[in-house]
């Protein structure tokens, strides 16, 4: 078995950017401003939100495993599926902690 050598690097030319060929649109065509519009909520409410459905997903996979525990729940896939979305939504929930409490000591460390 013999390598062969690239021999046409004719074809590799460099392309235009992509803003040389399109006009430039606007970012907001369809984007709301932060904090207006009726639909809006705030990050507050959203976390709020996020954390009550944590909430939630722990106590149904609690309640899942409990079942199973018990003889109630047949199925275990459902029961591991149940485990693994309360394990990632609380991965996730300390992630974002995490990078809130960053961002503030960012601020705080800010000079003035």
């Amino acid at each position: 078995m013999s390598i062969t050598g690239v021999s046409n690097l004719s074809m590799l030319t460099p392309h235009s950017p992509v803003g040389a060929t399109q006009a430039a649109k606007p970012l907001s065509s369809g984007i709301s401003e932060a904090g207006q519009g009726a639909g809006s909520t705030s990050f507050a409410d959203r976390m709020s939100g996020a954390l009550q459905d944590l909430g939630k997903a722990q106590a149904q996979a609690e309640k899942s495993a409990t079942g199973y525990e018990m003889g109630a729940e047949q199925n275990l896939a459902s029961v591991m599926v149940d485990q693994q979305v309360a394990q990632l939504g609380l991965q996730l929930a300390i992630n974002v902690r995490n990078k809130a409490l960053g961002a503030y000591k960012d601020i705080m460390n800010m000079p003035v």
